[in-house]
């Protein structure tokens, strides 16, 4: 048996059931931007030196898949979709208070680039929110899905930023946007 199946070479691909719709639907792009997403997220953990932020990392690229799963389950498929729960959703939440609470943690605008480890979860934190903003376009075009599904993404990117804050403030890099002048609000957002 061979990957190759040509199945899909006329745009058409296959979700959880069996069902086949068009490889540009908004399904595919919202679970395929959360394939990306993990990816990226593993070459994140693979240049990442920090054996706690790599366990991490990796518990969430398998909660993903998961994620992913659910988005590619129809409702009218016989298989029933994975399940992404307020836990799910809780347990980032715990992470980013965690990660917070450390001491010196930049709580203002970061600059990418300052450190190559900080900089790949940087890469990561974008198409976090790319797969998010899919993820809301299919909700909005009628596609019912467990609402923890755009909560997770959604503290998923606050927790991405928070890697790459932590990864520089343990390597001592400095890489605050406004270097020199006067900070900005504690927890600027812009990356939201």
């Amino acid at each position: 048996m061979s990957i190759a199946t040509t199945r899909g070479d006329g745009g058409q691909t296959g979700l959880a059931g069996g069902i086949r719709i068009s490889k540009g639907d908004l399904r595919v792009e919202a679970y395929g931007s959360v394939d990306e997403l993990n990816s990226v997220l593993g070459f994140a953990r693979s240049v990442c030196t920090n054996e706690e932020i790599r366990t991490w990392t990796e518990g969430i690229q398998r909660t993903l898949f998961r994620l992913g799963s659910a988005l590619a389950t129809p409702p009218e498929s016989k298989k029933t979709p994975p399940v992404i729960s307020p836990e799910d959703v809780d347990g980032l939440t715990k992470l980013v208070h965690q990660i917070e609470a450390t001491e010196g943690i930049l709580s203002d605008w970061s600059l990418p680039g300052a450190h190559t480890e900080s900089a790949a979860y940087e890469v990561a934190r974008t198409v976090c929110r790319r797969a998010e903003r899919n993820a809301v376009r299919l909700a909005s075009s009628g596609v019912e899905f467990k609402p923890e599904i755009l909560s997770y993404l959604n503290r998923l990117s606050d927790v991405i930023w928070l890697f790459g804050r932590l990864i520089e403030k343990n390597a001592g890099v400095d890489a605050r946007l406004r270097s020199g002048e006067t900070a900005g609000p504690k927890w600027s957002r812009a990356w939201k």
